[in-house]
């Protein structure tokens, strides 16, 4: 993790619970970590329980707090289920993160109906699963802060990702309506949308490729957890207060 780039925005979140979906690795380790670390108790959630052990480890080893839970994020069930015991056992819930989510790539001709129903059903459908479970809480407490993690392939789109592209541009318009339904409860609903960051998916694409890609990106270097992780620690935090409905898109200028 780099300590640089969170000490860079601190805010307190003494008190405040947050769930973070898709916390096991990758984007949703750093942003529950980061989280914790600025005083949240969290609520760790995601299908590989060894993965999240480890998210939870590492909160509790710098003094903060947090707990894992599995949960299958294409099941209302599961998903109403855990966010009532959160809510009900840490008596309140105010901070909402909307990360899982998968991709099944392949050029459209060849796209099977399975592979485009496992990504919207996970991306988009788990999405509006937990926001409609965790607005209800909100709603009553007339406070909370909702952050769905979408993607700058939900803005420009990208060929091999017609099923990916299509859930995180739902999970836009979702947040931008939702937003009109929340605010006068002093709620917030954003969207966080990361273009290229470092990660093994990243890595995988080989250095001559990654290469190509960082050509086509303004600051010449894909982005890192933290950095996004940033983002979502300033929307949830009660300075953000009068920022709802927005995309903050984080992807070194690609989208300029």
């Amino acid at each position: 993790m780099s300590d640089s780039v969170l000490d860079s925005i601190k805010v307190d979140l003494s008190g405040q619970v947050a769930v973070v979906t898709g916390a096991s690795q990758g984007l949703g380790k750093a942003m529950a970590i980061a989280l914790g670390l600025n005083g949240a108790r969290v609520a760790c959630l995601a299908r590989n329980a060894e993965k999240l052990a480890e998210t939870v480890q590492t909160i509790t080893d710098a003094g903060g707090k947090a707990e894992a839970f599995s949960c299958d994020v294409k099941s209302r069930e599961a998903i109403d289920g855990v966010i009532d015991k959160i809510a009900d056992e840490w008596d309140r819930l105010d901070i909402m993160v909307n990360n899982a989510g998968i991709t099944r790539d392949t050029l459209l001709p060849r796209m099977t109906d399975d592979e485009w129903d496992d990504v919207i059903q996970t991306n988009l459908r788990g999405t509006f699963l937990f926001c409609r479970a965790a607005s209800r809480y909100m709603m009553r407490a007339r406070y909370g802060r909702i952050i769905n993690i979408a993607s700058v392939s939900g803005l420009i789109g990208n060929p091999g990702q017609t099923n990916y592209s299509a859930s995180k541009a739902g999970m836009i318009g979702l947040t931008r309506s939702l937003s009109k339904e929340l605010a006068g409860r002093k709620v917030t609903i954003n969207a966080v949308a990361p273009g290229f960051i470092e990660s093994d998916m990243t890595k995988a694409l080989g250095d001559a490729i990654l290469g190509e890609v960082k050509k086509r990106i303004p600051a010449k270097r894909v982005g890192l957890a933290d950095e996004v992780a940033a983002a979502v620690v300033f929307l949830a935090s009660p300075a953000a207060a009068y920022i709802t409905g927005q995309t903050l898109v984080v992807d070194g200028g690609m989208t300029g």
